[in-house]
């Protein structure tokens, strides 16, 4: 079986012991899972393309939320190049490739960031973990049902593109966020990389954050055009989640390595992530196109996929 069909399997399996889970393991008296742990929210954030200011969106929405009560974990899965550390002026030793090595557990390569916020840092140049395997895949999935840390969300940062990396990460979140400019590049590469995950990986839910705008006007322009393309091709739904203005503000903070709405909070795009972090947390779990069963599920399906000596 290719790695497509893995996923594919992977992810229908696992909807399937959700399902059948939930029908055992009841609860008499409130009729809840006896093993359900606490809900974890777990949201990709992508891109079709380079260039979007993507891993920009994750550090200040991560901190924005952080800043509303919310304990935090970034995940830099783009594991090639990751630059979150870098964005953020945190100089880590180890980082999400020792866990895939199996060299360290999760627990140990996570590092604080500004806001109370932690990260787990991709490594940079390693050419390695570009392509995840069945093992390593499994493996992450063990790690993250481990860790000991008391978290409300979990926000992934992909690579850019449309590599089986991008879609195992995609597929296996619970929320996805588009990230896309005005450039007409990045609306045609958001496109492909809908299409791909909606028709290769049944995914039909989608976030739309347009990045980088002048104003709200040309956000809602960007995302017209991309709505209209999918309606006419796609049945899927794509949410507007909003728009990050573009702002001389933000780019001094990246020369200092910080930021923005931690040096900057005043800032015009430091209130389009405070707003952005407040929309995010009001989408309730009604809402959410997926069950938490893809991250997070080793304690009732662990047995199952055979993942008790990974």
């Amino acid at each position: 079986m290719n790695l497509t069909g893995f996923q594919t399997d992977q992810a229908n399996s696992l909807r399937k012991l959700a399902r059948s889970s939930n029908k055992r393991k009841q609860s008499p008296v409130s009729g809840k899972g006896m093993y359900e742990r606490k809900g974890v929210r777990v949201i990709s954030v992508t891109s079709g393309k380079g260039g979007v200011g993507k891993s920009n969106v994750v550090a200040n929405l991560a901190i924005s939320l952080a800043k509303t009560g919310k304990k935090v974990l970034i995940i830099d899965a783009d594991l090639g190049v990751g630059n979150i550390d870098v964005l953020l002026g945190l100089t880590p030793t180890a980082t999400l490739n020792h866990v895939l090595s199996g060299e360290m557990r999760l627990d140990e390569v996570i590092v604080s960031g500004p806001g109370g916020i932690k990260l787990v840092p991709a490594g940079s140049g390693i050419q390695e973990y570009t392509n995840l395997g069945q093992h390593e895949r499994l493996r992450l999935l063990n790690e993250l049902d481990r860790l000991e840390e008391n978290l409300d969300v979990v926000i992934i940062d992909t690579e850019a593109g449309i590599s089986e990396n991008v879609t195992y990460f995609n597929t296996a979140a619970q929320e996805i966020v588009m990230v896309v400019s005005p450039d007409p590049t990045s609306i045609t590469d958001v496109y492909v990389l809908i299409k791909l995950l909606a028709t290769r990986y049944n995914e039909n839910r989608f976030k739309i954050l347009v990045n980088m705008v002048h104003d709200s006007n040309d956000a809602l322009e960007v995302f017209a055009r991309l709505s209209n393309a999918t309606s006419r091709f796609l049945d899927i739904s794509l949410d507007y989640l909003g728009c990050v203005l573009w702002d001389e503000k933000l780019v001094e903070a990246v020369k200092r390595q910080k930021a923005v709405c931690e040096v900057f909070p005043d800032a015009k795009a430091s209130r389009c992530f405070a707003n952005l972090a407040r929309k995010v947390d009001t989408h309730s779990a009604e809402n959410r196109p997926k069950g938490n069963i893809q991250f997070f599920f080793r304690q009732r399906f662990a047995p199952a996929l055979g993942m008790e000596s990974l």
